[in-house]
C-alpha cells in the first residue's frame, strides 16, 4: 500500500512525463466537453446537480488530502492548511458555486487560471508520481479549480472586467501579509513567498528570493491580462459590429 498511499511514493513525479501529459490530456478532454455541453447544464436541474457535485467534490478531495497527511504523520500547521491561492480557491469555489457571488467568482477565475494552470504544468508532488494517491488528488484537485471557473464562465453566464484584474491583485498582495506572518511563527512556505517549490517550477526563471517575488507581481498581471484577452476581444468585435 505504501506504493499508492505511503509518506513517500515509490516513484519520483517527472515533469511531462506520460503521467503528466496523460493526466493534462484527461482534464483538456473534461474542459472541452463542458463547453459543448454548456447549453444542457444551463437547464435547471442538469445545473443544480453539477453545481451540488462539484462543489462536494471540491471539498471532499481537500479533506481527503488532509486525511492523509495526518495518517501518514506528515501534516503541520506550516504546510497542510488550505492557505496557498490554489487552495483558498477550493475553499471558496464551492461557495461561489452555491450562491453566484460576483467577487468570489473573481477570485476564481484569476487564481483559478493563473494559480491552477501554472501548478499543473509544474507540479509540486516531489515524490509522489503515478499511481500514488497525491498524483491524483493533485490533479483533481488543480483540475476543479480551473473547471468551477469555467463553468461560471460558461454556463453562469458570468465574466471578468477589466476592474477585475486590478482588484484581485490588490486582495491577492492583501491576502500576502498575514500569510507572511503566519509563515514566519509556524515555518511555513504559503504563497511560496519564503521560498521557491523545491520540485521547481516557474519561479525558477525569476532569480533569487526575494526578487522573484517582485517578478511574481508582474507576471501575476501579465498573466491576469491574458485571461481576460478573450473578453476584451470579444466586446472589441461587439463595438465594431455595432459600429457597421
Amino acid at each position: 500500500m505504501a506504493r499508492y498511499f505511503g509518506a513517500t511514493g515509490e516513484e519520483a513525479f517527472v515533469f511531462f512525463s506520460p503521467p503528466h501529459w496523460i493526466g493534462l490530456g484527461v482534464l483538456t478532454v473534461i474542459y472541452i466537453g463542458l463547453w459543448y455541453s454548456r447549453d444542457y447544464f444551463k437547464q435547471e436541474k442538469p445545473d443544480r446537480v453539477f453545481r451540488v457535485c462539484l462543489a462536494a467534490f471540491l471539498w471532499l478531495q481537500e479533506i481527503a488530502l488532509i486525511w492523509w497527511k495526518v495518517s501518514v504523520g506528515i501534516w503541520d500547521l506550516g504546510s497542510g492548511l488550505p492557505l496557498h491561492l490554489c487552495g483558498m480557491a477550493i475553499v471558496i469555489s464551492p461557495i461561489l458555486l452555491m450562491t453566484n457571488r460576483f467577487p468570489l467568482y473573481e477570485l476564481v477565475y484569476f487564481w483559478g487560471l493563473g494559480g491552477a494552470i501554472q501548478a499543473l504544468l509544474t507540479p509540486d508532488i516531489g515524490e509522489h508520481g503515478f499511481p500514488h494517491f497525491r498524483y491524483f488528488q493533485f490533479f483533481v484537485s488543480h483540475g476543479l479549480i480551473i473547471l468551477a471557473g469555467l463553468y461560471m464562465t460558461w454556463v453562469g453566464g458570468m465574466r471578468p472586467t477589466q476592474r477585475s484584474i486590478w482588484k484581485t491583485w490588490v486582495i491577492t498582495n492583501i491576502y500576502m501579509v498575514p500569510i507572511a506572518l503566519f509563515n514566519l511563527v509556524f515555518d511555513g512556505n504559503y504563497l511560496f513567498i519564503c521560498y521557491k517549490p523545491e520540485a521547481g517550477s516557474i519561479m525558477d526563471l525569476f532569480g533569487p528570493w526575494p526578487w522573484y517575488i517582485l517578478v511574481l507581481e508582474v507576471v501575476a498581471i501579465v498573466s491576469f491580462y491574458i485571461y481576460y484577452a478573450p473578453f476584451a476581444v470579444m466586446d472589441l468585435v461587439r463595438r465594431f459590429r455595432r459600429s457597421d
